[in-house]
């Protein structure tokens, strides 16, 4: 029997969300209905200030180290943005159920439309988990963890710099162009896609490493092992560069750094699945939604 999810956190969207007093105060009403705990960041208590007494007494704002570590589920409304964000900070024990307010959103599981009702199979105990492996990037004696990607790319004038890449030690080649993408498969649709790599399917365990603008036609996307250990080192002698990590958290990346990107056994996040969505059918849906112009 799954475990009955009691205290329920809400992670909401940094950026505006349209009639977000609405949305909150209906679902935390919702939630309160069916004997949940809700908790929310205190660091929303000034962006949900104009929710009535009434709404606000049957939730509870807590600190960043508790809602994290201590919750049965946390529901993520928002889109990919908010659940890569939540990935980096968040238990992996703790389920997260990820809410689709936006447009695209291939990682997000359930749309705006429907969450409620899916909400009610979950809270019977009848679900599924899919976990996605986390990945780090270690570099200048700090570690790192990202879900999609990894770019290296010019922090000043556009002009194309130098990488030498390795994998396990290997020399793979000097990438000379605007940068270079590192992603998951998770990713492939995100920034690499965008690039030119390869859709690869999440089940797949893999790096997909996608020049940015090469300045050589023979420097293709290359897919390898996630068990791999990918070295990237800046050889420019004038280069400022950064190294990007879920188009969230940036870090300088100088020459004479080296940067070292591999997987994290240890860390994954636990996606609630939508047994009404698969890999095939979202390709489908969003992929034609995104040449769609309104």
């Amino acid at each position: 029997m799954s475990k009955e999810l009691t205290k329920i956190g809400i992670v909401l969207k940094p950026s505006k969300i349209d009639d977000i007093n609405n949305i909150i105060s209906n679902f935390i009403r919702w939630l309160f209905k069916r004997n949940k705990e809700v908790y929310i960041l205190e660091k929303e208590s000034k962006r949900l200030d104009k929710l009535t007494p009434s709404v606000k007494s049957k939730f509870s704002f807590i600190e960043p180290k508790s809602f994290y570590k201590n919750l049965d589920l946390v529901i993520s409304l928002g889109g990919d943005g908010t659940l890569l964000g939540l990935s980096r900070k968040i238990n992996p024990k703790t389920p997260v159920f990820g809410v689709n307010l936006g447009h695209l959103g291939f990682i997000a599981e359930f749309q705006k439309k429907e969450f409620y009702e899916k909400l009610n199979v979950l809270f019977a105990g009848h679900y599924k988990i899919d976990k996605k492996q986390l990945y780090k990037l270690s570099l200048k004696n700090k570690t790192y963890h990202f879900l999609n990607d990894a770019v290296i790319s010019k922090n000043d004038i556009a002009r194309m710099f130098t990488l030498s890449v390795e994998a396990n030690d290997e020399h793979i080649y000097n990438l000379s162009g605007d940068g270079l993408i590192i992603s998951s498969t998770v990713g492939s649709t995100a920034y690499s896609l965008a690039a030119g790599g390869p859709l690869v399917h999440p089940d797949v365990k893999a790096f997909i490493l996608t020049p940015i603008c090469a300045h050589s036609l023979t420097h293709r996307p290359l897919v390898v092992p996630d068990n791999f250990k990918i070295s990237i080192c800046v050889t420019d002698n004038m280069c400022n560069s950064i190294i990007t990590l879920d188009g969230q958290v940036v870090v300088d990346f100088d020459k004479g750094d080296k940067a070292i990107i591999s997987r994290v056994t240890t860390r994954t996040i636990k996606l609630i699945k939508n047994d009404d969505r698969t890999y095939f059918h979202t390709l489908k849906e969003k992929l034609i939604h995104g040449r769609q112009t309104r």
